[in-house]
């Protein structure tokens, strides 16, 4: 069954990334550099500034920090810990893709679909009572989630994978914050 499915991963990878052509390939180049994301970034901490007060943002600013901190940590260490070569470093997979960048770091899980997740999941809670389709904010760690498939440098269960836990640590500094933090602020 692993290898069942280690075989689906790399035939889906194969198939998607072959759907590329060299009109879109400079959008996605763009699209999986995390500066390109710069004024969402910005769009983000404006609004949490608008929406909480000076002591409340504090402690929000702090979850945000943090979850990075330990997603950063858990990113390094998974990708070590397991080894997976990145499928365009795997001489039995590389000459099917076609390749675009070239990073050499091991590929599970992804860090830009955890982090992606993850800033746009906590961010989402935050805001989601105080600014209208907060559920939009979504499309970013799809797109940037997907131009790595695209370009090569990841296969669908690291995708998946980062996105889960993307999605787990915002959701625990989420609840962290409301049991330590927010019944504190008032």
């Amino acid at each position: 069954m692993w290898d069942q499915l280690l075989q689906w991963d790399q035939q889906t990878l194969i198939f998607l990334n072959n759907l590329g052509s060299d009109t879109f390939d400079l959008f996605w180049i763009i699209t999986t550099n995390f500066l390109t994301w710069i004024p969402l970034f910005l769009f983000i901490i404006i609004h949490i500034i608008r929406c909480y007060s000076k002591k409340e943002l504090k402690w929000v600013l702090c979850a945000f920090l943090s979850m990075l901190l330990f997603l950063t940590i858990a990113i390094f260490l998974c990708k070590y810990a397991v080894g997976r070569l990145r499928p365009i470093n795997d001489i039995t997979i590389n000459p099917l893709l076609r390749t675009l960048i070239t990073p050499s770091d091991y590929s599970f899980f992804s860090g830009h679909a955890a982090s992606s997740f993850g800033i746009i999941t906590l961010a989402f809670l935050f805001l989601k009572k105080r600014m209208a389709h907060t559920y939009l904010l979504f499309l970013w760690p799809l797109f940037f989630s997907f131009s790595r498939l695209y370009l090569g440098v990841h296969y669908p269960l690291d995708i998946l994978a980062g996105s889960i836990t993307g999605v787990f640590f915002a959701w625990v500094f989420y609840k962290m914050h409301q049991r330590f933090s927010a019944p504190y602020i008032l």
